[in-house]
């Protein structure tokens, strides 16, 4: 019997390293049992039974609670209480505490049954509690994880949507420096739509201007091709028809973000491609006087924040014609003043030269001499038709003569003629010697009508007197 028990057990051991751990628990606690009653059978005396039952079967009873279930414990206990009785019929002796034994071992494995159940229940409890927080901490986990990815998200969609915007700021910089340049409104308007077009990527870039009895929105120029045809048959819009007119009409920004599917604002068979519109008022003292209209490819290309920083590349475009506008209307009421003060200019010195009869004064061989008549040489006549230094100019009969005349202007007009002709018909007037004389000439201007003005003053006072 020690020999088989100690077969059972070693099998037991082996069997425990692997997954069959808990019936290797089962077959130990039945082999360390077997050495009881195989040690009754063998021949025991009553005394050694108590001992023997008492020692053996609740050790291994309670090594089989510690790691088998309730009904492996429970089974374990009634193979224990059958095998009691069947060492009665092997011939062991049986002591006057039978019954009490075998209520012991029941009762035994019974407590041990339910402690095992209630040691069960608590690590089961345990377990779930253990597994809800394990689940909470996945759920918190996976939260967190979300919303790390969701501020990530947001974080590069800022970073994204700040790098555009400052791209679109330096792109507006940079158009406004290009656009400052340019004085002429002719050159202006187009290439306005063409530095837009080409910073900012748009499809087409139109800009219109509101005629003087505020009923048209006239297209001024465009960069795309259908903006090209549209301009060279003179596009223009009723104002509070479309995006643009609404622009024009209220002075409000209007964005169509699919004009492909709303033909209330857009169906223009010049511009196919056309999904989203924006048009911005371009306003000069709170008055709207045109209006930029960029048009894209892609539906929904226009966000709140492009329509900020496009207000901002509007306004500035506004400052630009104003001031294109201002310079044009400056240098058309400087040019009428200056033909003014030139024609009053050419009748006061006409007046003056009647009244004072000097038609010119000749300086020669040291002398200084009063002409008789106006001198009206090829020189003298060419500097006054031309307004330009003559030089070198031959006479009638081909002889070389050593001539340079300068004309006498004050502010653009010619008030007389400085001739100098040299004694050497050979001569060759070298450039300072010309810059000299022009010198002279211009500070002789000044000196001659500074003159008349004093003379005219005199005058004045005179009658006064």
């Amino acid at each position: 019997g020690i020999g088989y028990t100690l077969v059972t057990t070693l099998i037991a051991y082996t069997l425990a390293r692997t997954r069959l751990f808990r019936f290797a628990i089962f077959l130990f606690s039945v082999s360390y049992n077997a050495i009881a009653y195989t040690s009754l059978v063998a021949g025991g005396s009553a005394s050694n039974h108590s001992l023997l039952i008492l020692i053996y079967v609740p050790l291994s009873l309670i090594v089989a609670s510690a790691f088998l279930s309730p009904p492996a414990v429970f089974l374990l206990t009634g193979l224990n209480v059958g095998a009691l009785y069947a060492t009665r019929f092997f011939g062991a002796p049986v002591p006057d505490e039978f019954v009490v034994e075998v209520g012991m071992i029941t009762l035994i494995g019974l407590v041990l049954i339910l402690l095992t159940n209630f040691r069960n229940r608590n690590e089961q409890l345990r377990l779930n509690q253990v597994q809800s927080a394990n689940r909470e901490l996945e759920n918190l986990t996976s939260d967190l994880e979300r919303r790390v990815d969701e501020r990530t998200a947001e974080l590069e969609k800022a970073n994204r949507q700040t790098s555009h915007r400052a791209s679109q700021l330096q792109a507006i910089t940079e158009l406004s420096e290009a656009i400052a340049q340019l004085k002429d409104l002719n050159e202006l308007f187009p290439a306005i739509a063409h530095l837009i077009s080409q910073r900012f990527g748009f499809y087409h870039v139109g800009i219109f201007l509101v005629d003087g009895e505020r009923q048209y929105a006239i297209l001024q120029a465009a960069n795309s091709t259908g903006g090209q045809r549209m301009l060279a048959r003179g596009h223009r819009l009723g104002l509070g028809t479309g995006v643009v007119g609404y622009a024009a009409q209220t002075g409000q920004p209007r964005i169509a973000l699919d004009v492909g599917a709303d033909a209330v604002f857009f169906d223009n068979p010049d511009l196919p491609d056309t999904r989203s519109e924006v048009a911005l008022p371009l306003k000069s003292q709170n008055e709207t006087i045109g209006v930029l209209d960029v048009q894209s490819t892609e539906a929904g290309a226009f966000s709140i924040d492009d329509l900020q920083v496009l207000t901002t590349l509007a306004n500035q475009v506004s400052i630009a014609l104003e001031n294109a506008r201002l310079l044009t209307e400056t240098r058309a009421a400087l040019i009428q003043v200056q033909e003014v003060y030139n024609e009053f200019t050419r009748s006061e010195w006409t007046r003056t030269v009647a009244a004072s009869e000097l038609p010119g004064f000749r300086y020669q061989s040291g002398r200084i001499e009063l002409l008789e008549n106006v001198l009206q040489t090829r020189e003298v006549v060419s500097a006054v038709e031309r307004g330009q230094t003559v030089t070198n100019q031959p006479n009638g009969s081909g002889e070389k003569r050593a001539v340079v005349a300068v004309p006498v202007k004050l502010r653009g007009e010619v008030i007389g003629v400085l001739h100098i002709e040299s004694n050497r018909p050979s001569r060759e007037w070298q450039q300072d010697e010309i810059n000299l004389v022009e010198a002279v000439a211009e500070r002789a201007a000044f000196a001659m009508e500074n003159a008349r003005l004093f003379q005219d003053a005199r005058r004045r006072a005179a009658k006064e007197q």
